[in-house]
């Protein structure tokens, strides 16, 4: 029996999971995106682009398609998706795992400021002019135009536009991995003295902040938003187990 599985993606570890996964010849993988990447990274798995329209699409497409597992391995941001997919699951009476890689925790020498929000990381900047390093992507660069005073360097993987109602941007258009060195490099040649990010989680991203503490700039850290709870697992090799698991006859299972 070929077992169908649809993973919601858009992270390293999505396209990490889809590959491990199509290894089984008795699954049938199909990776999804929602499209806000203009030149997704090569897959290796059939991919689907855009949106389904929302929970009842999402079911509506689980049933059409005769999926046996869907698997949330979405941006730890991406809530509204994680919420539609949970919902999703429970209308169509398909099983749901999700793939969340730990937040990163703060250190001795990190001066974190935690805000709930862009909006908040905005006005946590304070009145006074500051060198601004934006590492939140594009979608919510524009909540800073409420702060103009600053000097903006905004790193995306695709081009913000429109550009920002500011006076003082810079836009620099990459892809990580970042190394630690690299980010110094970038934070002193910039003159930053306030770093906004995301709490991602995971290796690629994480040199700005182990920079930041280095040269003792202030994170202003946003946090994570509440995900719904279902089965989890927080690496690519711990999920793939559970899914071999999962698909395995009982018999094998000692059960």
């Amino acid at each position: 029996m070929t077992h169908r599985i649809l993973i919601l993606g858009g992270t390293t570890e999505a396209r990490q999971l889809a590959g491990k996964l199509a290894r089984r010849a008795d699954f049938s993988v199909t990776l999804s995106l929602a499209g806000r990447t203009e030149s997704p990274v090569a897959q290796g798995v059939p991919v689907r682009m855009g949106g389904f329209g929302g929970a009842e699409g999402l079911a509506a497409y689980l049933g059409r398609e005769h999926v046996h597992l869907l698997i949330d391995a979405t941006h730890p941001y991406a809530a509204r998706i994680s919420a539609n997919a949970a919902e999703a699951a429970r209308q169509a009476g398909v099983p749901i795992l999700a793939l969340r890689r730990p937040g990163w925790e703060p250190v001795a020498g990190d001066r974190w400021t935690l805000v709930d929000n862009v909006a908040e990381a905005a006005r946590a900047l304070g009145a006074a002019p500051r060198r601004v390093f934006l590492a939140i992507g594009r979608q919510e660069a524009g909540a800073f135009e409420a702060a103009p005073q600053h000097l903006y360097l905004i790193r995306s993987v695709d081009p913000v536009e429109p550009k920002l109602a500011v006076p003082d941007a810079v836009y620099l258009l990459a892809r990580g991995p970042f190394p630690e060195a690299d980010e110094r490099a970038l934070l002193e040649k910039h003159g930053i003295d306030a770093v906004v990010s995301k709490n991602s989680g995971g290796e690629a991203t994480y040199g700005k902040i182990a920079a930041a503490r280095a040269l003792g700039i202030e994170v202003v850290m946003v946090r994570r938003p509440p995900l719904p709870d279902v089965p989890s697992a927080e690496s690519v090799d711990q999920l793939a187990v559970i899914v071999d698991h999962f698909f395995d006859p009982v018999a094998e299972r000692g059960v």
